[in-house]
């Protein structure tokens, strides 16, 4: 979870939440509500949606993850979206590709010249999961220091909020959607995506099963 907060706020991470058992917590952004024992559901509001075209080569970026630009969907847009942090979204027309997928991630800043930093989020409309309505991997940015995050959820919201403005956009209502991702690295899981329109843009809340790990203290000062 990406946690937002002001200067001179001690943040517990929110699994202390867990640990404790307290059956709700809610603050501006994250709820947690306990279900089996160890293990809550959490809710994290993100940021409204934020989208920019993609201004390069298709042909380099679908060589970059292991593809022909034959396997990327020509009718959905490639685009930078944000819901909090940026990455690509690469819309891929069959999920066998998937497996075949073979990120050279040292080549992402050259490719995203417009936001080098930002990591690549492939997705499609066909999932293992007939509830799910779409599957994606997540490819890191080099700077990250890691090269595939197996279940992302920031990722997860943008693509909620993609799929109200490329694929449902007569859609009026909050879209309820499931998201899911991992299973080529053995790691499956699934992020529940609620996406409300908002003027221009879209509010975006994600929710997910946690469990206790470890506790986190962080002191937030002035900058």
């Amino acid at each position: 979870l990406h946690l937002f907060t002001e200067s001179r706020v001690r943040i517990v991470v929110v699994c202390r939440e867990i640990r404790q058992k307290l059956m709700i917590t809610e603050s501006r952004r994250i709820l947690i509500q306990n279900e089996a024992e160890g293990t809550a559901l959490i809710t994290m509001r993100q940021s409204p949606a934020q989208f920019v075209a993609f201004e390069g080569r298709a042909d380099s970026l679908a060589s970059s993850i292991g593809l022909s630009p034959d396997d990327l969907d020509p009718d959905l847009p490639i685009v930078y979206g944000s819901t909090g942090i940026w990455t690509l979204l690469v819309p891929v027309k069959r999920l066998e590709a998937f497996t075949r997928m073979a990120p050279d991630n040292n080549r992402f800043p050259e490719i995203l010249q417009q936001m080098p930093r930002a990591s690549v989020h492939p997705f499609c409309l066909e999932t293992y999961d007939a509830a799910a309505h779409m599957h994606a991997r997540h490819f890191s940015s080099p700077f990250s220091g890691t090269t595939e995050d197996p279940v992302t959820g920031t990722a997860s919201g943008v693509m909620g909020a993609y799929y109200a403005r490329y694929i449902r956009q007569s859609a009026a209502r909050p879209l309820q959607l499931v998201v899911e991702q991992g299973h080529e690295i053995g790691r499956e899981g699934r992020v529940h995506v609620s996406v409300t329109p908002s003027g221009d843009t879209y509010e975006v809340e994600i929710s997910g099963s946690g469990v206790y790990v470890a506790d986190i203290e962080v002191q937030a000062g002035d900058p």
